[in-house]
């Protein structure tokens, strides 16, 4: 099918060859030429060598190539001299074999494959920050992983610095990281669906055989169904698979049903997600140290009994909502529009009501207790807990909250009094000693663990929303802090101490992934700007952010590869400073493996709203609208994919 496409599509060039250069017909028949790319695998965008050879001819030529799909992604004219010509041309397209015809004298003297167009994932500015990063993540996160059998299954996934087991959550939230260097993304989510109980809730963890250890839930735990529903929706991104997709909608609607109706995790009085009394999403409770009821040794409160206290905590609920629009995107894109509908539905109900009884116009208020009671000790009107962090790249805020949530951590960085180094608290102000009873374990004391310790995980989420809302110049100091820190010692932790001291012993890991992944996505999805809203980046919005770091950088060459799939998406930005009647240019050429991109060109801010701009697409005027997020100004147009080139250009006045 796509030689039936080529062969048509080069019939139209010929035929436009026949009809602008027929004088040239009428001499003698050019001899069969050749052309050979001197890289036989090239890179999007990167410039490739082609040398071309038509025996006896000199004069005008062209190359047309075509991808994959048969798309065509560029038409090279140039001089053929004493039989010999070496041009360049950019690949662009979809990847695998790209094929190119050869046209000289009016006639096509060559066609075949004329290289292999291959991505993988960088980021190049000149800049060690951003260009390193990438490297440092995944040599954290190669660490991360582990394999084995359950069964005659084999699961594969990322596990947390501080467990040797394979739990949905930390699986989950290092998919920011692992989607672009880990081809399996999908054998632990089969584990996890055949480990879906007939309720439709999910074990926390996944049963390690050679361990003894069987799966288990957490009583306490709330939030398992909804990543479960957010993982797969992702993974399904990165793979295309809609085979597997299908495979695993049952389970995700099950999963959703259990959160609406189980009365351990719904409130109906409410229409909310409920909880037991915990510091933001982790896994114990309120109240002392209690005993293991399947061990009988000391242990946090991770149990449910006459004593728990219940509330609702808002990241619960911000990610059931994000999770049952990701459920319905699904549901459209499988044919089940109904029910899509009701869930998008539902998703704008839960925020409507989450708002009204957790929003207090700066933050979500971490627990809304369901019978109300003090805790000693601290004011918990003031409390910022990491969800809050989250919830800013869920998609489920409008932009007056995502500002405001980091406005209220950028202010409390710079608070009078305050000693941490990094404004990344899992929870601040801290709880009082003793409020949650560890058995003795880290997390007992104010800026232990998720007791008020740095986690870089908020830190990355942080400046992934700042980006998003507006605040790029905070999100770069973000990412320039955190390279700063993992840089110098080659390693990073869970958490930190508020003064930067680290726990020690064996079960502190210094490779997170966890908060590594997350910085790598403020990174990859904030500053480069890529962000797949389709499968396979076949929906891309790019708003580069390149201006913001106040670092003078001028070019800028992205590629974002999945792993699991030939999905990817590349741009080079270029910035040239104008001076006297030569104006300043803002350009970007992007391609890809979709069909369309949105464009969101971040504007400097010495750009004042009076200066005329003038835009173009692969050279022609086109019209472009301004988008205001904060204080930031973007240019946005959308652009067919194959071959896209803007230019912003502007006088200083």
């Amino acid at each position: 099918m796509h030689r039936i496409r080529r062969l048509a599509l080069i019939s139209f060039v010929l035929l436009l060859f026949v009809v602008i250069d027929a004088p040239t017909l009428l001499k003698a028949q050019v001899q069969p030429g050749s052309f050979t790319s001197v890289q036989p695998v090239v890179a999007p965008l990167q410039p490739a060598t082609v040398n071309v050879n038509v025996p006896g001819y000199t004069g005008p030529a062209t190359l047309v190539v075509f991808d994959s799909a048969s798309r065509s992604v560029g038409a090279w004219d140039f001089e053929v001299v004493n039989s010999y010509a070496t041009i360049q041309v950019t690949p662009r397209g979809r990847l695998g074999e790209h094929w190119a015809a050869l046209f000289a004298g009016g006639e096509q003297v060559a066609n075949g494959t004329i290289y292999l167009l291959d991505a993988q994932t960088i980021v190049q500015t000149g800049l060690p920050a951003y260009d390193r990063l990438y490297g440092l993540v995944r040599s954290f996160m190669a660490q991360n992983t582990l394999s084995y059998h359950i069964g005659e299954t084999y699961i594969h996934g990322y596990r947390s610095p501080d467990s040797p087991l394979l739990w949905l959550r930390d699986h989950y939230y290092q998919g920011r990281g692992f989607r672009y260097f880990e081809p399996d993304v999908t054998s632990l989510l089969d584990g996890f669906r055949r480990a879906q109980e007939l309720d439709g809730s999910f074990p926390d963890f996944l049963a390690r055989p050679d361990w003894n250890i069987p799966a288990f839930r957490t009583p306490v735990e709330a939030d398992v169904e909804y990543l479960y529903v957010q993982a797969v929706y992702e993974a399904w991104q990165m793979t295309g698979d809609d085979q597997w997709l299908i495979a695993h909608l049952p389970a995700m609607q099950r999963a959703v049903e259990y959160t609406l109706t189980s009365p351990l995790r719904w409130e109906p009085t409410l229409g909310l997600v409920k909880r037991p009394f915990t510091i933001d999403t982790w896994d114990f409770e309120y109240g002392p140290t209690t005993t293991d009821p399947n061990t009988g040794q000391p242990a946090p409160r991770h149990w449910i009994d006459e004593q728990t206290k219940w509330g609702i905590f808002h990241g619960d609920n911000t990610g059931l909502a994000q999770a049952l629009m990701s459920l319905a995107q699904v549901e459209t894109y499988l044919g089940q529009p109904e029910q899509a509908q009701r869930h998008r539905e539902l998703a704008a109900t839960i925020m409507a009501r989450l708002n009204n009884l957790s929003w207090n116009g700066r933050f979500y208020t971490h627990h809304v207790k369901l019978i109300p009671w003090d805790v000693p000790g601290v004011d918990e009107a003031q409390q910022l807990s990491l969800s809050n962090a989250i919830a800013l790249n869920r998609n489920v805020l409008t932009a007056e909250q995502g500002r405001a949530i980091v406005q209220e951590y950028h202010t409390r960085l710079h608070r009078p009094g305050n000693v941490a180094f990094a404004e990344w608290w899992s929870i601040d102000p801290p709880f009082p000693a003793g409020s949650f009873g560890m058995a003795g374990r880290l997390g007992e004391l104010p800026g232990e663990y998720v007791n008020g310790g740095i986690m870089p995980l908020v830190g990355g989420e942080l400046a992934r929303g700042a980006f998003r809302y507006g605040e790029e110049e905070y999100a770069f100091d973000i990412l320039r802090r955190y390279f700063a820190m993992v840089s110098r010692t080659n390693a990073t932790f869970l958490w930190y101490f508020p003064t930067g001291g680290v726990a020690t012993g064996p079960e502190f890991l210094a490779t997170d992934g966890w908060g590594s992944s997350a910085m790598l996505g403020a990174l990859f999805e904030g500053a480069a700007g890529v962000e797949d809203s389709g499968v396979r980046y076949s929906n891309v919005t790019l708003s580069p952010r390149w201006f913001a770091a106040n670092e003078d950088i001028t070019d800028a060459y992205v590629v974002m590869r999945y792993a699991p799939s030939d999905g990817y998406v590349a741009y080079r930005w270029n910035y040239a400073e104008g001076a006297g009647d030569t104006p300043t240019r803002l350009t970007l050429e992007a391609t890809g493996s979709g069909e369309q991109l949105r464009l969101r060109l971040l504007l400097p801010r010495t750009v004042p709203p009076e200066v005329p701009l003038t835009t173009t697409l692969n050279g022609q005027p086109v019209a472009a609208t301004v988008e205001i997020v904060g204080d930031s100004r973007y240019l946005v147009l959308n652009a067919p994919n194959g071959i896209v080139k803007v230019q912003v250009a502007w006088n200083k006045g």
